[in-house]
C-alpha cells in the first residue's frame, strides 16, 4: 500500500474557474513590467482572442482587479493599470478594516494596542532623522490645529496630518500609510472622538511636548510623551 494509502480518496483536483486564470496572467503581465503603470489593457476583444476565453470570463476578471485596486475600469474607456502605493492597497482594505471592528469589540482594542506599539517605534526614528525643516512643519501643524478650536471635525483632521507627518519623517510609505489608516480607522469606529469638550487644549500641549523632544534629539523622551499622549487619548475612546 502507498504511504498515502487511504488519503487518496480525500484528494481533490479543482479546476480554476476561467476567469480566475486571467486574472492570474493579467496579474504576471503586471508584474512582469509588461503592463506598467498608466498603460491602457488589451480590448476584450483582444483579452478572449489571447486567452482563449469567453467575454464573460474577461469581464468577471477585469471586474476582480478592478476592485483589487489594480486596474481602474470606467465607461466608454479601455481598462488602466493602476500605480500600486501602500496607501493605495490600505485604502482598498478600509471596508475590511470596518467590518473587523465591527464584529468583536476586543478587535478595537487590538488596534489601540497595535497603534500604541506603531507610534512608538516611529517617533523614535523620527527623532534619529528630523530636520529642521520637519520640526516647522510640525508646529506649523499644531499652531494650524489651535485655530480650530471649537471645529471639532477640522481639529481632528489636523490631528491626523500631524502623526502622519512624523511618519513621514522616517521616509518609509509603507509606514506613512499604516499610520495614517489606523488612525482613520480608529476615527471612524468612535466618531464620539470629534466631541472631546475640553480636551483639545491638553493634545495641543502633548503635540508640543513630542515636537520639543523630537527637536532635541531625545528619543526615550519622545518615545515617553507620545505614549502617554496614546494611553491618554486611548480613554477617551469608548469600547
Amino acid at each position: 500500500m502507498s504511504e498515502f494509502g487511504d488519503q487518496r480518496g480525500d484528494r481533490k483536483i479543482v479546476r480554476q474557474k476561467l476567469s480566475d486564470q486571467v486574472v492570474d496572467e493579467l496579474r504576471s503581465m503586471i508584474r512582469s513590467g509588461e503592463l506598467t503603470p498608466d498603460d491602457y489593457l488589451p480590448s476584450e476583444r483582444d483579452l478572449m482572442q489571447r486567452f482563449g476565453v469567453g467575454r464573460p470570463a474577461v469581464r468577471e476578471a477585469l471586474q476582480a482587479l478592478h476592485t483589487q485596486g489594480l486596474i481602474t475600469i470606467k465607461h466608454g474607456e479601455r481598462s488602466r493599470v493602476n500605480k500600486v502605493t501602500a496607501t493605495a492597497v490600505l485604502d482598498h482594505v478600509n471596508e475590511i478594516a470596518r467590518l473587523l471592528l465591527y464584529s468583536a469589540p476586543k478587535n478595537f482594542e487590538h488596534l489601540k494596542q497595535a497603534r500604541r506599539m506603531f507610534e512608538r517605534g516611529i517617533v523614535r526614528e523620527a527623532t534619529r532623522m528630523a530636520k529642521e525643516e520637519d520640526i516647522k512643519a510640525l508646529r506649523a501643524l499644531i499652531d494650524r490645529q489651535e485655530k480650530e478650536l471649537g471645529n471639532p471635525g477640522v481639529f481632528v483632521e489636523v490631528d491626523i496630518l500631524f502623526h502622519t507627518r512624523i511618519a513621514e519623517i522616517t521616509s518609509n510609505p509603507i509606514i506613512v500609510a499604516a499610520s495614517s489608516a489606523m488612525l482613520r480607522w480608529l476615527m471612524e469606529y468612535q466618531y464620539e472622538l470629534l466631541h472631546w469638550a475640553g480636551n483639545e487644549a491638553i493634545t495641543l500641549k502633548e503635540h508640543g511636548k513630542i515636537v520639543d523632544n523630537i527637536e532635541s534629539g531625545n528619543e526615550d523622551a519622545a518615545v515617553s510623551e507620545m505614549q502617554h499622549h496614546l494611553d491618554r487619548t486611548n480613554r477617551l475612546y469608548n469600547s
